[in-house]
Formats: structure tokens, C-alpha cells, sequence
């Protein structure tokens, strides 16, 4: 339990560690934006590609095509075009009742050299629902006070306005002021460069400052978002583009009718050639023409389909839900392969929802930086749960290198440290004991007996770890083993009836080699296997603790043992035969009385099978002799 709680409390620290450097990550630090950002840029563009623009949004292109052409390089020249050009195209379209024009063309210094123009354009410009731009200036110095923006600005002051309020603001200066229906377009850009959002709006000292997105859908009454700013959802195909040489040129010829129907649609004139570089990244193309991320807008907008921000709280929840998650996994000692499959379910099911379920109700969620925070959880989790191993495998290899082969020790696993919790188990215990030992230790000095003993227990647990047994203890002269634990071994009967029959073998050799140093000398061994139920673990306090097996099992096996002097060197009960099956023949040496039984015990001589083709030996007749264990 100890240990349990050990382990839980280490799980829980470092699970407590990883969720507050997630939330740091999540809320403040965002070093794993760009990894979100690109996962999102990509997954966009899968789904844009099902979307199209609505018709009534059209871009008048002034495109290459229309800056080459030899009739507009005839009328109008080269780039820049005289603004009377721009004024008799808005007159034209004018004539056809748009919803709305917006002219994406900077129009800041007046034409020194040809002021009517600039008259002329005004004129065009006198619809209600025509929209010019103005660039806001964040780094200058030179700032106009924003009480002083004409109306026509839409810079309104809100609660609270600073009435000192400045703001760094390029105008249409080349435009009288009543015509000044202006908004900022200012590229919206994230920390990467990249622009995925526009504003409808700023504030400024209490004071509003309108994009000319916003400008728009306040004069046509589209829906707004709550917030100033909102995430475009962008289409997968252009929307209708008009040629400017083709619109103006024919204004200019036959009927004076534009080749496009313009009423009721907004009118977006803006440049797409190469050469006027209005240009600008976004998750479809790094080189997006800035009409088109207008249009966008103004599309999201009249469409009510802009991109809801998932809420703030998704992200961090996703994240503390992994982290613990994999914490409890882990403290449960849930499979790895489990683990490792079931996140991986998760992390797609988290990636493939936020796309499949949550754009096409055009909420935008973006869960790639939590599952990667979870993904190192996870390898946290796993790196200690490996170091907890190695530690406990460690830990459970030195309890049991005294008891068990090295062998067997080293494919001990922590799953084996439920030994340490005794636990009734079916077992096969080995009693071996050494015969006239008494007499033998009489003649010789102490040193002499030990050096004898040690060389005797040496041989004989050399057999017993041989043949996967666990030693359990040394009593006096006496060995004590068992079969089927710690480790589960279905065979156990037969592995410890093999050991008790090499231990016979071994001590022959031992009596042997005993003769010859001393001719005198009686050395042998009585081997008493039982196969029963037996409590198994760790006893003794946290200074002394012995692996050992207790029970009624241990006792009966300890008489067994006592059986089998001037019987057999070694006997077996009838539950370890019944367990061997054929492996060994038996000799049936009848019953026995045994202290602390009412019923007799029939006991066993075990032999090994004689090889193929020769003869099993005879089975001796069943002794009449009852006799008692010590």
C-alpha cells in the first residue's frame, strides 16, 4: 500500500508539473501557435474548397491585362491612372444602383498638376454608399486629434472618450471632407506574419475608429460580430472578377453600359497586378490580392459565416482533461498499448470534429497544440512509469536473489511485487533434511561441520535454482523450498519432484566424495514434496523480512519428509503425483499416520521413466508399515 501510494503521489506531482506549465503554454507563453496556425491554415483550405462567394460581391480587377492594354494606355496611360478614370467608372456604376461601392485604391495626396480630376472624383464619390480608404499610421508622431475628424470619418467617440485622443491617421487629404466616408484598411496580421483575421473596428481612448469593412456593413445593416475583430472564412474559388479595361473601355464606346449587371451588388475596385503589389499572406496563398481578403470580409458579413472563435476555456480544458486522464491511465496501470491507442483516437477525433463538425457551423477550434502538450504528457508519464519500473524491478530483484535463481530473477517484473502482499496459492514445498548428522557433527570440530554444511547447501540449492525452485529457508541442516511463486509456473509439481530427484542424485555424490575423505563417515538425506494451498509473501518486520510460504500445507510437507527414513530417500504425496501425471512412475509405499492428521497420508516413491525400449522398474509391494513423521 505504501509503495501504491508512493507511486500515486510521484504520478501526481509531476501530473500537477505538466499541467501548469500546459496552462502557461495555453494562456500566456503560445510557443505552439505557429504549429496551431499551420494545422489550421491547411485544414482551411480543405474546407474552402466546398465553399463558394456569393454573386452579388464583384471585384472590378484592375489586373494586368487592364494596366497593358493598348486602348486604356491610350486613354489613360501608364500606372497611375489619372483619377478622372476612376471617377467617370464609379459614375457608370453609380447609374446602375449598387448596394455599395468600395474603393480599395490609397487616394491620400492631392493631383497638383490636374485638380479637376480630383473634383471629378469627388462628384463620383457624393454616393451615399460609396466608401474610400484611409491608412492608420500605429508608429508616428504625427498624430490628429480625433475630435476633429469630420463626420463623414465615422470616428465617433464612445463612454469615457479621451477628449485628447490622437491617432496617427493617412486620409484622402485630395478629397473634400464631406465625402470622407472613410475606413482604415490596415493588413490584420498575426504574430507570423500571416493574416487570418480583419477587424469591422478599433477602439482608441474611448474613441471608435471604423475599418472600412465595418463602414460597410453598418451603412448596408449586416450582421456584425460582438467582438471588433473576427477570423474570415475564406472560399475556395474567386469571386466574379471584372477586367477594369473591359468595364471602363465600355463605358466609353456605343451605349455606355457596363458588360455586367452592378445593381443591388457591392462593388469592390481594387489591383491585382503583379506591378501595384497589393499583396498579402493568408492560409491560401502567400500573394492573396488585398480586393479579394476585402471581399472576404464583407462576404463573412453579408453571409453571417465569419469563423466564432471556439471558447477560451476549450483548450485549456482539453488539455487538463488529457493530462489527467493519462495521470489516472498510468496510476491504473491501464495497458500501454490501451493508452497510447486510445489518445491516438482522441487526438483524431479532436482534429477530424473541430474541421467536419465545428467549421461547417463556422466555428473555428484549433486543439493541435493541446494534443501535442498531451503527446508530452504522455511521453512524461511514460518516462517515469519506465524509471518507476527499472526502480521497482530493481527493488523486487534484490528481495528475491536470495530465494531464486538469478536466472528467474531477472524476468521478474513489478507485476511479480504482488508477492510482497501474501496471497493463499496453490504451491508445490519441497522439505529435504539431512540423516545422522548428529553423530557426524560429534567428531569434528565446529569449523568442520560449517565448511561441510556450506558445501552441502551450496550443491544442493545449485539444484534447486536449476530447476526454477524458490529457496525459503535454512533450518539447522534442513532446506525448505517451494515451487509456484513468486512466479506462476503451471508445472510446479514436476519441477519440484525433478529437483528432489537430482537432490537425491547430488547427495550420492556428496556421500561419495565424504567416504573418501573419511571412510567412516554416513552422510544422507531425506526428501519429503506435498502439493497444497499455502500462504505466500513477505513475513517479518521492515528490518528482517523472509519470503516464505505458512500454512497446514508447510506441515503436512514437513512430516512428509519425516516418513521417509528407512522408507525412501524421497516420498510424494498423492496430490504432487496426481499433478505429475506420467511424467515419473510411483511407487506406491502406502499409508501413513502423520502428527496433527486423523486420516492417514499415502505416500510416493518417485522415480524417472526408464528411457524408450526399456522396462519400468518393479513396483514394490505397498508397506504394511505405518509409521509417524517427526
Amino acid at each position: 500500500m505504501r509503495q501504491r501510494f508512493g507511486r500515486s503521489a510521484l504520478y501526481a506531482v509531476l501530473c500537477l508539473m505538466l499541467c501548469a506549465l500546459a496552462l502557461f503554454e495555453v494562456t500566456t507563453w503560445h510557443k505552439l501557435d505557429a504549429l496551431d496556425n499551420r494545422v489550421g491554415d491547411a485544414l482551411l483550405r480543405w474546407h474552402a474548397d466546398s465553399r463558394k462567394p456569393p454573386d452579388d460581391i464583384v471585384v472590378v480587377d484592375i489586373d494586368q491585362v487592364s494596366l497593358v492594354n493598348p486602348q486604356m494606355l491610350d486613354v489613360a496611360g501608364k500606372w497611375v491612372w489619372p483619377r478622372v478614370i476612376h471617377a467617370e467608372m464609379i459614375s457608370a456604376l453609380v447609374a446602375q444602383q449598387p448596394r455599395a461601392i468600395v474603393l480599395d485604391l490609397i487616394l491620400t495626396q492631392p493631383d497638383r498638376f490636374r485638380p479637376e480630376n480630383d473634383v471629378e472624383l469627388a462628384k463620383a464619390l457624393a454616393f451615399e454608399h460609396a466608401f474610400i480608404p484611409m491608412v492608420l499610421e500605429e508608429n508616428t508622431e504625427q498624430k490628429a486629434p480625433l475630435k476633429m475628424a469630420p463626420p463623414a470619418m465615422g470616428i465617433r467617440p464612445l463612454e469615457n472618450a479621451s477628449p485628447d485622443a490622437a491617432y496617427g491617421i493617412e486620409g484622402p487629404l485630395s478629397l473634400p471632407p464631406e465625402v470622407w466616408r472613410t475606413g482604415y484598411i490596415n493588413f490584420i496580421k498575426d504574430r507570423d506574419g500571416i493574416g487570418r483575421r480583419t477587424e469591422v473596428g478599433r477602439e482608441s481612448e474611448g474613441w471608435w475608429i471604423p475599418h472600412i469593412i465595418g463602414r460597410v456593413a453598418d451603412a448596408l445593416q449586416l450582421p456584425q460580430p460582438k467582438r471588433p475583430g473576427f477570423r474570415l472564412n475564406w472560399y475556395g474559388s474567386d469571386f466574379t472578377r471584372i477586367s477594369y479595361a473591359d468595364a471602363y473601355l465600355a463605358t466609353q464606346s456605343g451605349d455606355r453600359k457596363l458588360p455586367f449587371d452592378a445593381r443591388g451588388k457591392i462593388i469592390v475596385i481594387g489591383a491585382t497586378a503583379s506591378g501595384i503589389l497589393d499583396f498579402v499572406p493568408t492560409p491560401m496563398d502567400a500573394t492573396t490580392p488585398g480586393p479579394f481578403v476585402l471581399a472576404t470580409g464583407l462576404a463573412n458579413l453579408q453571409n453571417n459565416e465569419w469563423l466564432r472563435e471556439a471558447p477560451p476555456w476549450a483548450n485549456p480544458t482539453l488539455v487538463l482533461v488529457l493530462i489527467f486522464g493519462l495521470a489516472l491511465a498510468f496510476v491504473v496501470r491501464v495497458s500501454p498499448t490501451w493508452v497510447v491507442t486510445g489518445y491516438g483516437l482522441l487526438a483524431a477525433a479532436a482534429i477530424g470534429g473541430s474541421v467536419a463538425a465545428l467549421q461547417e457551423a463556422n466555428v473555428y477550434w484549433m486543439p493541435v497544440s493541446s494534443l501535442v502538450l498531451g503527446a508530452v504528457a504522455l511521453l512524461a508519464f511514460g518516462l517515469l512509469s519506465s524509471r518507476l519500473e527499472m526502480g521497482q524491478r530493481r527493488h523486487v530483484q534484490a528481495m528475491f536473489s536470495r530465494f531464486v535463481d538469478p536466472r528467474i530473477v531477472q524476468d521478474l517484473s513489478e507485476t511479480v511485487a504482488e508477492a510482497e502482499v501474501s496471497a493463499s496459492r496453490e504451491i508445490t514445498l519441497l522439505f529435504s533434511d539431512i540423516r545422522g548428522f548428529t553423530s557426524l557433527s560429534e567428531h569434528r570440530k565446529p569449523e568442520e561441520i560449517v565448511n561441510i554444511l556450506n558445501r552441502y547447501f551450496e550443491m544442493q540449492v545449485e539444484v534447486i535454482f536449476r530447476h526454477q525452485g524458490t529457496l525459503d529457508k535454512f533450518i539447522g541442516d534442513a532446506i525448505m523450498a517451494f515451487w509456484g511463486a513468486p512466479i506462476a509456473q503451471p508445472n510446479h509439481a514436476v519441477l519440484a519432484v525433478e529437483a528432489a530427484l537430482g537432490m537425491a542424485d547430488a547427495l550420492q555424490r556428496f556421500a561419495d566424495d565424504m567416504a573418501r575423505e573419511d571412510p567412516t563417515a554416513k552422510f544422507d538425506i531425506g526428501i519429503g514434496v506435498h502439493t497444497g494451498s499455502a500462504v505466500v509473501g513477505f513475513l517479518g518486520t521492515a528490518r528482517r523480512l523472509d519470503y516464505t510460504a505458512i500454512g497446514d500445507a508447510v506441515n503436512l510437507c514437513s512430516r512428509i519428509e519425516g516418513c521417509t527414513k528407512g522408507i525412501a530417500r524421497v516420498l510424494v504425496s498423492e496430490s504432487t503425483r496426481a499433478q505429475c501425471g506420467e511424467t515419473f512412475v510411483f511407487i506406491d509405499r502406502g499409508d501413513f499416520e502423520v502428527k496433527g492428521r486423523d486420516q492417514a497420508v499415502r505416500l510416493f516413491e518417485p522415480q524417472r521413466r526408464p528411457p524408450m525400449g526399456e522396462s519400468a522398474p518393479a513396483e514394490a509391494p505397498i508397506s504394511t508399515q505405518r509409521g509417524e513423521g517427526k
